[in-house]
């Protein structure tokens, strides 16, 4: 573990070891060519290309907030800079209609999800990544954004991707098709399985979709609705109200050793699967039993645990599959090494100045290493209603 001054030292160097490959060769127009594909089954149609939108949105939705923080320490404001302008050279090239690393938002099914994380990836980020660009790529944001809308959903947490898009055309140009909204909402009402956690779709998964997706895009849809309509206002409250009850039971997952319990799909998402917890650290939304330090802790942990393992990254620097090393057969048929970029999601809190709280407050103890040291701690208690 790295020391107490050098905790925010340790994320910023490995967020930026891992944006640094898809985002420069997207830039240079070499996604294409140096991304390695072969070993993995969701590889998708190198005709369209797929990975590309998928490995553009993921890196950026995590690394967002950072690109977005004004007074960055100095110590990382020339590597800030540097990926602020990959990042906005990227999202050029990618839209570029005579780019051979032009993205695919339309063919299939899968550019919906990615152009879902692109699109809360520039809400994450207004001015670096939206406002930053020449009136051309926005317009290209908006028509690529647009275009996804020939993709249907399926009934689960993918209704929150059409949501996210629609969310992120009514902060950028005032106007949406506000019916993706509704069913999203909606049904995830309908879907709600108490304590804090929602069904992905109709059935209840022991796996980390509510953090992967559900609660994170939910929570930031209805924030940017709130602004347009109180269609929702009324259900807002409790919406932050179930949120704060799984950020609760997030940090209580995680173990001393930054572990958790290793369930469900998608695994080879690692650290992104406590997006939800680092996002309501990030929105200063915690539960008051919840110290932003502690988290700063608990995600530390976890982050070490499952990105700095040996095999995690390949000798070019991209990220290979599993949760704790190299671990192929954990990826299922949808999964690439685009898709293993969803974990800069647990970074979320590096777009928080250093002397926030969450960086700036004493050390505390995971919920796991007081309870398992015998500390006495309140009985845990269960979300009514």
């Amino acid at each position: 573990m790295p020391s107490d001054s050098g905790i925010r030292s340790f994320w910023h160097h490995l967020l930026v070891r891992l944006a640094t490959p898809p985002l420069d060769a997207l830039a240079q127009g070499r996604l294409r060519a140096t991304l390695p594909l072969a070993d993995l089954p969701g590889a998708g149609a190198p005709d369209t290309f797929t990975p590309g939108l998928e490995i553009l949105g993921r890196t950026l939705t995590g690394l967002a907030p950072w690109l977005e923080l004004k007074d960055v320490p100095a110590d990382e404001a020339a590597s800030q800079s540097r990926l602020r302008q990959l990042a906005l050279a990227a999202i050029r090239s990618g839209l570029d209609p005579a780019s051979p690393d032009r993205l695919n938002f339309t063919i299939g099914t899968q550019p919906l999800v990615d152009a879902a994380f692109l699109a809360h990836a520039l809400l994450r980020a207004p001015q670096a990544l939206w406002a930053a660009h020449d009136s051309t790529t926005r317009d290209r944001l908006v028509a690529a954004l647009r275009s996804t809308r020939i993709i249907n959903p399926w009934p689960n947490n993918w209704l929150l991707f059409s949501a996210m898009v629609e969310a992120a055309l009514l902060r950028f140009t005032g106007e949406a098709d506000l019916a993706p909204i509704a069913h999203a909402v909606d049904q995830h009402e309908q879907w709600y399985k108490g304590d804090g956690a929602y069904g992905d779709g109709a059935d209840f998964h022991w796996d980390y979709y509510n953090g992967y997706v559900i609660q994170p895009m939910l929570l930031d849809v209805l924030s940017v609705a709130d602004t347009h309509t109180d269609r929702w206002r009324a259900l807002l409250p409790e919406v932050r109200r179930r949120a704060e009850r799984y950020a609760l039971v997030q940090e209580r997952l995680i173990a001393p050793d930054g572990s958790f319990p290793a369930l469900g799909r998608s695994l080879t998402y690692r650290c992104g699967a406590f997006q939800h917890l680092a996002q309501l650290a990030l929105q200063h939304a915690l539960p008051a039993a919840l110290p932003p330090a502690q988290v700063r802790g608990a995600l530390t942990a976890v982050i070490r645990r499952t990105l700095t393992a040996p095999g995690t990254f390949d000798n070019a620097g991209w990220l290979r599959p599993g949760l704790c090393g190299h671990q192929p057969g954990l990826a299922e048929t949808y999964i690439s090494t685009a898709s293993l970029y969803l974990c800069t999601t647990a970074f979320l809190p590096l777009g928080l100045p250093a002397s926030d709280e969450f960086w700036s407050g004493a050390d505390m103890p995971l919920s796991s290493q007081r309870l398992w040291s015998g500390v006495d701690l309140p009985a845990d208690q269960a979300l009514k209603g």
